[in-house]
């Protein structure tokens, strides 16, 4: 089942924690929705990086869904939006590093539709949802805390 154009089901639940421990990370229905509009936002950055390169640009998703046990075993956050098929990480090595990329999306995120954009420094992390405090809309992992604004 395809989310979106370069998107697969398969790609999104993907998880190797989840297969080294045994943890069914299968998508719940109801959630399918929210899952096909965090593909058809990874369609929307696809396509801008794609322009601003002036050639394709391939996105590898390291992380999408993840069910509330996978989310515990990894030490994320209970309230993450991966658990709400709403958020994914992401590299685009043919577009440049993390930073580079969020450099690049930060000044579109209405247009695109990014509720929310983290500089994890080895990748990307997006969200549909816009959080309920505007400060955290664009953030940078400093450690185990989070810094407002894309920090290099």
């Amino acid at each position: 089942m395809h989310l979106s154009d370069h998107l697969t089901l398969a790609e999104f639940t993907h998880s190797d924690t989840a297969q080294r421990l045994g943890i069914n990370n299968d998508l719940p229905l109801i959630l399918v929705e929210a899952a096909k509009r965090t593909g058809a936002l990874l369609e929307r950055i696809r396509a801008e990086l794609s322009v601003q390169a002036s050639r394709e640009v391939p996105i590898l998703v390291s992380s999408g869904f993840r069910c509330t046990t996978l989310n515990a075993a990894i030490g994320s956050s209970a309230t993450s939006d991966h658990v709400q098929a709403l958020a994914l990480d992401f590299r685009a090595p043919a577009f440049g590093s993390p930073l580079a990329i969020c450099q690049a999306l930060q000044p579109g995120l209405e247009r695109l539709g990014i509720g929310q954009i983290i500089f994890e420094h080895t990748w990307v992390h997006v969200s549909t949802r816009s959080p309920a405090n505007p400060v955290n809309r664009v953030l940078t992992l400093a450690g185990k805390n989070y810094l407002p604004g894309i920090v290099a």
